[in-house]
C-alpha cells in the first residue's frame, strides 16, 4: 500500500499539528521521567529487576485497561480525553517526586499511570486515522514514530544530564510540567463527537475485544505486534543496570535506530517491497542482542542497539494491515488493543528480563531475551505458512 500522502501535506491537514505537538510534549515527558525514575529506584535498591519494572511497570496495567476501559477509545470525545490523560500524568508524575516516597508507593503510582494510559493509545491513534485521508495512516504514524525516536534521542541525553546535574526528583518535576503543557496543547484540537455511539462499559469493551480476536488474520497481526518487539523491550529495560552511568547513551542509540527504521519503512521503501521485509526486520530486531553475553563495551553496545532498533519498523506495516482488517467504528478500539497489548507485553518482558538479570547478569539476560524474540518470530512464521496460502508471515503480507 503506497504512502499516498507526503509528509508536508500532513501538516496541512486540520488537527494533525495540534495532535502532533501535544503528543510530542507527552513523549518528551515520558522519556525524561522514565530515565529519572529508573535511576532513582536503582540507586535506592541496587536491583536490576526493580529498576526495569519501575520504567516499564505501567505497561503491566495496560491489560486491565484493555479488558475494562477500552470501549472508551471510540465512545469518548477525543479532545477532552487526551487532555485529561495528560493532566492525570502531570499530577501522578509530580507525586513520584515526593521525597521519602517508599518503593511500594512508587510502584502503586506507576501502575495507576499504566491504567490511565491504556485508554490513550486507542484515542490518539483512532483520531489520527480519522483526521487523515484514506490510506494516510501509515505515513502519519511513521511521522509520529520518527518524532518519538528524535525526542527519545534528545530526551534520554537531556534526562541523563538533568539527573546528573540536578537530581532524579527534580527531573520528575520537570517532566510533570511537560505533561501539563501537553494537556493545554490538546485543548487546541477541534471538538469532535465520538466515533461510535453508546456509553463506554466493561460489556462493550469485552464484546469488541471478542469481535476483534475472532478473526484469524487479526490474531496473527496482534501476536506479531505484541510478542517479538515486546521481548526486545525487555533487553532495553536492562540498560540502566547494564551501564548505570551511561544508560542514556544506550537509550539514545536505540531511539536513533528506531527513527532510521521508521524513515525507511514509512517513506523510503517502495510499497511493493515493504511486506517482504517484515520478517528480516523482526530478525534484525533481536539478532544484535545475541552477543551481549560477551559484555561488549559501551561504544560497541550502542552501535548494536541502534542496529537492532531499526527492526521496530516492521510494526508500521503490521499496523497498516490491522487498520485494513478493521471496521471504521472499531478502529480506535483495535489500535488501542494493539497499544495496550504491546505495552503489557513490554511490562511482562521487563519483569522477566529483570528476574533473569537478578540471578545471572544484565548482559546474559539481554541475550536470553534476544533468543526468545527470534524463537517467537520463527514460530509465527511457521504457523502462518501452515495456515496461509503461499506461506509467509501473515501480518507482514500486503492487504
Amino acid at each position: 500500500m503506497a504512502a499516498d500522502i507526503r509528509y508536508r501535506a500532513l501538516f496541512r491537514t486540520p488537527e494533525f499539528t495540534p495532535l502532533f505537538v501535544s503528543s510530542s510534549a507527552s513523549i518528551s515527558a515520558q522519556t525524561v521521567s522514565g530515565l529519572a525514575l529508573g535511576t532513582l529506584v536503582f540507586r535506592a535498591t541496587n536491583s536490576p529487576l526493580l529498576s526495569a519494572v519501575s520504567m516499564f511497570g505501567p505497561s503491566l496495567a495496560q491489560v486491565v485497561g484493555a479488558t475494562f476501559l477500552l470501549s472508551g477509545a471510540d465512545r469518548l470525545p477525543p479532545r477532552t480525553t487526551l487532555a485529561g490523560i495528560s493532566l492525570a500524568f502531570a499530577l501522578t508524575t509530580a507525586l513520584l517526586a515526593t521525597p521519602g516516597l517508599p518503593v511500594w508507593a512508587v510502584f502503586a503510582i506507576v501502575l495507576v499511570q499504566g491504567l490511565i494510559a491504556s485508554l490513550g493509545g486507542g484515542v490518539r491513534w483512532g483520531l489520527l486515522n480519522e483526521i487523515l485521508p484514506e490510506k494516510g495512516y501509515l505515513t502519519g504514524r511513521s511521522v509520529f514514530n520518527m518524532m518519538t525516536g528524535l525526542l527519545q534521542i534528545a530526551g534520554f541525553a537531556a534526562g541523563g544530564l538533568l539527573v546528573a546535574l540536578l537530581s532524579p526528583r527534580a527531573t520528575l518535576l520537570l517532566a510533570a510540567l511537560l505533561y501539563a503543557a501537553a494537556a493545554l496543547l490538546a485543548l487546541r484540537l477541534t471538538r469532535r463527537p465520538p466515533r461510535a455511539t453508546g456509553r463506554p462499559s466493561v460489556a462493550a469493551t469485552r464484546r469488541a475485544n471478542a469481535a476483534l480476536w475472532s478473526s484469524r488474520p487479526r490474531r496473527h497481526v496482534y501476536l506479531a505486534l505484541w510478542l517479538p518487539n515486546g521481548l526486545v523491550v525487555g533487553c532495553e529495560s536492562l540498560y540502566v543496570s547494564y551501564e548505570p552511568r551511561a544508560a542514556g547513551t544506550l537509550f539514545a542509540g536505540a531511539a536513533l535506530g528506531m527513527f532510521t527504521g521508521d524513515v525507511l519503512v514509512g517513506r523510503l521503501l517502495p510499497a511493493r517491497l515493504r511486506p517482504h521485509l517484515g520478517i528480516p526486520l523482526l530478525v534484525l530486531l533481536a539478532a544484535p542482542y545475541l552477543v551481549f553475553f560477551l559484555r561488549p563495551p559501551l561504544p560497541v553496545a550502542t552501535v548494536l542497539v541502534a542496529l537492532a532498533s531499526v527492526g521496530f519498523g516492521a510494526s508500521l506495516v503490521q499496523q497498516e494491515r490491522l487498520v485494513g482488517l478493521t471496521p471504521d467504528d472499531l478502529t480506535g478500539h483495535a489500535l488501542g488493543l494493539h497499544s495496550a497489548g504491546m505495552l503489557t507485553m513490554q511490562g511482562v518482558a521487563a519483569a522477566l528480563a529483570g528476574t533473569v538479570a537478578q540471578f545471572t547478569s544484565p548482559a546474559t539476560a539481554m541475550t536470553a531475551m534476544g533468543v526468545a524474540s527470534l524463537t517467537v518470530t520463527v514460530a509465527l512464521t511457521a504457523t502462518s505458512r501452515r495456515t496461509t496460502p503461499g506461506g509467509g508471515l501473515l501480518p507482514l503480507r500486503a492487504t
